[in-house]
């Protein structure tokens, strides 16, 4: 809940109160022409970097590898674009640090350091015991004691 107070309504507040600050210093058309410039700027450079995350991407699957990186680098510039086209200065700022490479890389690790141990990993094998379907092989680091684990393989219907 905290959380969600912050996100909801301290974020905007502050936005806001920057915004008017702004504006009475540089006047209402150039702090709105700034935040217009920046959102296009954003735009752009989300697409250039997601192309780049994409061909890395596509270059490890290709290759056999788990592309990791590639995937939280693509949830650090979603969020970033979430946060560029939102208006505000402070919005943006946080934005661009998600954008920029070496800023990038931090926030990746933080985020893989955040998630590491919580992801389930699912392998499904044709073909299994009862030749009906998948056979769904469920395992988890650190799973709650109180988790109930799908059975070992689905009845996908009757012959």
């Amino acid at each position: 809940m905290p959380l969600l107070a912050v996100l909801f309504l301290v974020i905007p507040v502050a936005e806001l109160w920057v915004i008017i600050a702004s504006s009475r210093q540089f006047g209402f058309l150039n702090t709105l022409g700034v935040l217009v410039v920046i959102s296009m700027l954003g735009a752009w450079l989300i697409k250039r970097e997601g192309m780049k995350v994409w061909q890395r991407f596509n270059t490890q699957v290709a290759a056999g590898a788990v592309p990791s990186n590639e995937i939280a680098d693509g949830v650090l510039i979603l969020g970033a674009g979430a946060l560029l086209m939102t208006p505000g200065f402070l919005t943006d700022i946080v934005g661009l640090l998600a954008l920029f490479p070496p800023t990038r890389a931090l926030l990746r690790r933080v985020l893989v350091k955040r998630f590491t141990g919580r992801a389930k990993v699912v392998k499904a094998t044709y073909g299994g015991p009862t030749r009906r379907g998948p056979v769904f092989d469920t395992t988890a680091r650190d799973a709650p004691a109180d988790r109930v684990d799908p059975p070992d393989s689905l009845d996908m219907g009757s012959e």
